[in-house]
């Protein structure tokens, strides 16, 4: 087989950082986005290319592609954090050859017809994992196990909001199997008892009138010392500072636009309350190499057997997605994935 030195994709029409705060959702792709041949690099030692089967569209991705993410955009790069395909060319990790992996596209990004990785961040699938659940098995997963390991440092109960998002099913789910109390907050009433069924504990809606009433029971009776958060809104801070002593809220997301008020300041002092971020980028590598290889195995074990499944909302060619992507991410909380 030719291996082959261009590719078409999606690629980034910027590069850097946006010059301006971005929107958690742009108002469309195609500022961000051409649709076009793109050279791909010469494999380095230890990388292999990657025929892309599929690759999700995350938070992250609508961030990064406006110049918002916590890392430069390589202008004419193809765009995507991760996805799944088969390695079809290696240099130096001919084990993968052939092999159907999950990966992140650290050599070039993942909304292409082909994808340069690192073997190293590469997950060889096991068989019964579907196409879905490999296309999206490294950042949300990893992150709802990271996460979850978190929360249970506060204790049994932590609250998490966005909870009715792919993510926020995944940490319930593990969340219940591991024994813990997640207290789910969300936007929509017609989500709770799917979460409930999911593992949580209570469901608290931010639109209902008595939010602010139920979201106090619910705090005095299970005593959450974690907040896990998605969101970045005043509805988060005002549950952070109805929380018991030593909580701590952990930012992982910045859904809103709006910035919240922070009203309570004497809490950080008096009541030994943090605010800290998380972020896999940082997580993962700063993990030991027994840790994650630990949690790699989990995560897949957790989509084999069913006990994670991920949600599709749509699934849009290359010449659908830029148009396609904003319209499906708007109308489900499942995932839009790009099939080359």
């Amino acid at each position: 087989m030719t291996q082959p030195t261009t590719t078409l994709a999606l690629a980034l029409r910027e590069g850097g950082f946006a010059k301006a705060p971005t929107p958690q959702v742009p108002h469309a792709m195609a500022p961000f986005l051409d649709l076009r041949e793109v050279a791909l690099p010469p494999l380095a030692a230890g990388q292999v290319l990657i025929e892309v089967i599929l690759s999700p569209v995350n938070p992250s991705d609508l961030f990064f592609v406006q110049g918002g993410y916590g890392q430069p955009r390589v202008q004419g790069q193809a765009a995507g954090f991760e996805g799944v395909g088969r390695v079809i060319a290696s240099n130096g990790a001919d084990a993968l050859l052939g092999r159907r992996v999950s990966f992140l596209g650290t050599g070039t990004g993942a909304w292409a017809k082909h994808a340069v990785s690192d073997a190293a961040l590469c997950i060889p699938l096991d068989d019964a994992v579907r196409d879905v659940d490999g296309a999206a098995l490294i950042v949300n997963p990893l992150t709802a196990v990271a996460l979850v390991e978190r929360a249970r440092q506060g204790g049994n109960a932590f609250v998490l909001n966005a909870a009715g998002s792919q993510l926020g099913r995944l940490m319930l789910g593990l969340a219940r199997d591991e024994g813990l109390s997640p207290i789910a907050v969300i936007r929509r009433p017609d989500e709770a008892e799917a979460l409930r069924a999911l593992g949580a504990a209570e469901v608290l809606v931010t639109s209902d009138s008595g939010f602010a009433t139920q979201a106090a029971q619910a705090i005095r009776a299970l005593k959450p010392r974690v907040l896990l958060d998605a969101v970045g809104d005043q509805a988060t801070a005002d549950l952070f500072f109805a929380m018991p002593s030593g909580a701590a809220w952990v930012s992982y997301g910045k859904m809103s636009d709006e910035a919240p008020s922070l009203t309570q300041m004497g809490q950080f002092i008096f009541m030994a309350k943090t605010i800290e971020g998380f972020w896999l980028s940082r997580w993962l590598p700063a993990a030991p190499a027994d840790r994650q290889a630990a949690v790699i195995r989990q995560v897949q074990t957790r989509f084999a057997s069913g006990q994670w499944a991920t949600r599709v909302a749509a699934e849009l060619s290359l010449d659908q997605a830029i148009d396609g992507i904003l319209p499906a991410y708007a109308t489900s909380s499942g995932k839009v994935m790009i099939r080359p």
